[in-house]
């Protein structure tokens, strides 16, 4: 319903301005009062790069930090990652993250980031000391937010804003007549912009590639073009449900769509159904569900790929910084 206001142009979107008004002061003195100084910014040891956005729901910021985490070790760096572990439900934070933590602790996004990345990784509300208390447990000499735009707590060296090329800014209002968690002016202030998608003239491009559809009943794997003409189930609790959707299509798949909200807490009836159809799902979703999952669930890999021009960029702003602390 909500986003259908949101990306609809319904004039439902109207009777929700007078919350939005309240949504923009505090926002807007929120930010007044961290440049003033009035709430402390913390600078840890190392650079920090944060990936974010200015919508609500899924733009594709994890698989870039992904991407950005393999870019790093392969230029020699020590990486270590950090996040706010949305949906965990933790006693205490921060938490460190391994591959095998439990989803229900420190969320499912952080162990999807965890095991393709295989780098340090902690998650906590607080992002400062989410990053002070990794540096203390990992030895990393570059630290990647996933998320944390607005976390202004945290201070940071390079900002990369994703854009969902598709939907981009909805109607244009700040929440929650709209999409916006801040205004079209904070872009302005990012290092880089990149679309998930088409991009404008001054945004790089980013393409989502998928790879294999994994078995969670050790089937080992098969390509998406091995199910082309058969009918799924398709199973999706993330931000943007329709893109995965949409995927599914344009491979030949003929899929019934079973949407959940984002971050979904997945238990065994929400994956099984009344057939013997394959049931596919995205990797994020498969973390909470590898526990009950059986021989018919599989799961699709999905990479980012950005272009040589943001690949040009990010290049560019890590020399930038690698001669600033020479010369320090």
């Amino acid at each position: 319903m909500i986003e259908r206001i949101w990306y609809g142009n319904s004039p439902l979107a109207y009777l929700l301005l007078p919350l939005t008004a309240v949504f923009f002061l505090i926002s807007l003195f929120r930010r007044i009062f961290y440049r003033a100084g009035l709430f402390k910014v913390g600078h840890l040891d190392v650079p920090v790069v944060v990936v974010g956005n200015i919508t609500v729901g899924g733009t594709g910021k994890t698989p870039l930090v992904v991407w950005l985490a393999d870019y790093l070790k392969a230029k020699g760096y020590k990486p270590g990652i950090i996040s706010r572990g949305y949906g965990g439900k933790a006693r205490t934070w921060p938490q460190q993250v391994r591959p095998d933590s439990d989803p229900k602790a420190v969320g499912d996004e952080a162990i999807l980031i965890s095991r393709r990345t295989t780098c340090p990784m902690a998650v906590g509300p607080d992002r400062y000391q989410t990053g002070k208390a990794l540096l203390e447990n990992a030895d990393c000499d570059i630290l990647l937010s996933d998320d944390g735009m607005q976390h202004y707590g945290l201070g940071r060296d390079i900002e990369i804003a994703v854009i969902d090329g598709k939907r981009r800014f909805g109607n244009g209002f700040l929440l929650p007549a709209g999409p916006l968690r801040e205004g079209l002016w904070r872009l302005e202030h990012v290092d880089i912009k990149v679309s998930n998608g088409a991009a404008t003239f001054d945004e790089c491009s980013m393409k989502m590639r998928h790879g294999d559809l994994i078995s969670m009943g050790n089937n080992g794997s098969q390509p998406l073009s091995a199910f082309a003409g058969s009918k799924v189930h398709a199973v999706a609790g993330i931000g943007n449900t329709g893109r995965f959707f949409q995927l599914l299509k344009s491979c030949g798949l003929d899929i019934i769509e079973h949407p959940f909200d984002d971050h979904h807490d997945f238990i065994k009836a929400d994956i099984e159904f009344e057939d013997e159809l394959p049931v596919i799902m995205t990797e994020k979703d498969a973390v909470k569900c590898q526990f009950f999952a059986g021989e018919r669930h599989w799961y699709l890999e999905v990479s980012a790929q950005p272009e040589a021009a943001f690949v040009q960029r990010f290049y560019e702003l890590l020399e930038e910084l690698r001669d600033g602390q020479k010369t320090a």
